[in-house]
């Protein structure tokens, strides 16, 4: 992408996969269940999309569509989800937890992050459902995700905007370092734009 911008794809297919990869995307995220807001691709297509692509792939772990609150048997698949992918080739790991109150689970989050250890870690857009996205990323940054997929809490990220600066900017104090490669969001055609009026990439 242009003026040195990463762009990631969420994909559901080896062709898709692929197509992306010709497109221009620097990183792929793999997912099946899209229509479900992404779930946790098979380890068979895993494998061939690592074969057929040179670009990282990172994927997406999530047992089922819904909400993001898991029980003890769920948590369990997601912790042998993040095994198998890592087995298999995956470049990073994309998962998310939130509490009934709309908190980041961090006890939750903190045991799965030391299973996909030492592969980065971003954090889905169960963002969008917190209750204060500025404690959150707070909580998100301590924990140590290097990135999150968020639409700014909005339908889109460009109606999200405002909300995506004021994180940006506090990303940038609570790290008192660049926030490149910390944000992501839903690709539009007008995405390039809003990344470069964030001053961010990646």
């Amino acid at each position: 992408m242009d003026d040195g911008f990463l762009m990631e794809v969420c994909v559901d297919s080896v062709e898709s996969a692929v197509n992306a990869e010709r497109g221009g995307a620097g990183r792929i995220e793999l997912c099946a269940g899209l229509v479900e807001g992404g779930t946790t691709p098979s380890m068979g297509l895993l494998q061939v999309v690592k074969q057929c692509v040179r670009v990282p792939v990172f994927v997406m772990i999530r047992p089922r569509g819904g909400d993001f609150l898991y029980s003890d048997r769920e948590v369990e698949v997601m912790k042998a989800d993040i095994r198998l992918a890592k087995l298999h080739g995956a470049d990073g790991l994309v998962f998310g937890a939130l509490t009934e109150d709309g908190r980041i689970d961090t006890e939750l989050c903190t045991a799965l992050l030391a299973v996909c250890r030492p592969l980065p870690v971003t954090f889905h857009r169960a963002f969008d459902m917190v209750h204060d996205p500025l404690v959150a990323l707070e909580t998100l940054i301590s924990l140590g995700f290097e990135r999150v997929l968020t639409s700014g809490c909005d339908s889109s990220a460009l109606e999200g905007l405002s909300l995506i600066k004021r994180l940006a900017e506090q990303e940038v104090a609570s790290r008192s370092a660049t926030c490149r490669g910390f944000w992501k969001a839903p690709l539009l055609p007008s995405f390039t734009a809003l990344l470069a009026q964030l001053g961010t990439q990646g």
